[in-house]
């Protein structure tokens, strides 16, 4: 997460990263927190809300706020993206391509980066790119066919994890990053 935040911050954006994990110990956080996103509504939510009021009525800001997540966080800046925020960018989002039509009425302009070989989201990256045209929502839709889930995450991985379609891809991860930066100066500006 240090390294997100300094790289988002790095683009000269002011940011904040709620920490969603942090109430009950590992276990307990995780599970939490998956249920939140399943049911749509909870603690991770309104931490998130808190975190861009706080964005919105304390700090530098332009008025304009986006939201970046992957893997999890993923999917709460694609659930998040109808709920007051002016651009998401998910990377790889980690909520059921079945439920798109459930969350993106009303949603921002969204701007998402998928790999190809991802185990966990097949297809996802059409599925979102269809409910995001059937509502006209502006969109940005990426796929790196040499890459699986968790592409943009700079934590060393195993070659197992790669075989099975998890792992860091630095070329793949820095284009994300600046269509991400990118699309997020075309939306967030004051």
């Amino acid at each position: 997460m240090p390294d997100i935040i300094d790289r988002v911050a790095g683009a000269g954006y002011v940011v904040i990263a709620p920490d969603l994990y942090s109430r009950g110990g590992p276990l307990r956080c995780v599970t939490r927190v998956v249920s939140e996103m399943r049911r749509g509504s909870g603690r991770s939510f309104d931490d998130i809300s808190i975190a861009r009021e706080r964005l919105l009525n304390d700090l530098p800001c332009t008025g304009k706020t986006g939201i970046i997540g992957l893997c999890m966080g993923g999917g709460f800046a694609l659930v998040m993206a109808s709920d007051g925020f002016d651009a998401s960018a998910p990377f790889y989002p980690s909520f059921p391509p079945a439920r798109y039509d459930d969350v993106l009425d009303g949603a921002c302009p969204i701007v998402a980066s998928f790999g190809r070989r991802d185990p966990v989201l097949p297809r996802a990256d059409r599925k979102l790119r269809t409910a995001l045209t059937n509502r006209g929502i502006e969109h940005q839709i990426k796929t790196y066919s040499n890459s699986g889930h968790a592409f943009a995450n700079p934590h060393p991985g195993a070659s197992l994890l790669r075989v099975l379609g998890f792992g860091h891809h630095a070329e793949n991860s820095e284009d994300a990053w600046s269509r991400v930066f990118t699309f997020f100066g075309t939306h967030l500006t004051g």
